[in-house]
């Protein structure tokens, strides 16, 4: 079953400290004022990534997601192709800036919670996100 804006926002909120607000127009989930994940559809101003994309460009809901740093971009990107049905991708717009555009009509509900925790604890102040990760130590 594909996942959904309810599925995002479920797991977002479920994470201490997280807030939904709207920017832009589009939902974008916050803890201690920083976002974390957010609607991100392609635009016309991403002409770039549309004419990079071409016949391929990808369909449906997509939300941008925070990561790491840029090494695990390059690493979640190389294990998700878009082409062959992957859930992840990324766009001109975003180079140099760590973060992935995830198609969720594509990813898995235990991915998605995954990738959004992940998110969250590279976003989240230190003293909160130690304490949630002491009380889930898997």
């Amino acid at each position: 079953m594909p996942a959904d804006w309810a599925d995002v926002r479920r797991i977002a909120l479920a994470l201490p400290g997280t807030e939904d607000r709207e920017s832009r127009g589009h939902l974008g989930w916050w803890t201690g004022g920083r976002m974390f994940v957010w609607e991100r559809p392609l635009r016309r101003s991403d002409h770039e990534a549309l004419d990079a994309l071409g016949r391929t460009a990808p369909q449906g809901p997509i939300a941008g997601v925070r990561v790491a740093d840029e090494g695990v971009k390059a690493a979640l990107l190389a294990e998700s192709d878009v082409d062959a049905g992957g859930a992840l991708f990324t766009i001109p717009h975003f180079d140099g800036y760590p973060a992935v555009l995830v198609l969720l009509e594509r990813i898995g509900l235990g991915d998605l919670e995954e990738l959004v925790t992940e998110a969250w604890l590279d976003r989240a102040p230190r003293r909160l996100a130690a304490a949630w990760l002491a009380e889930h130590p898997s």
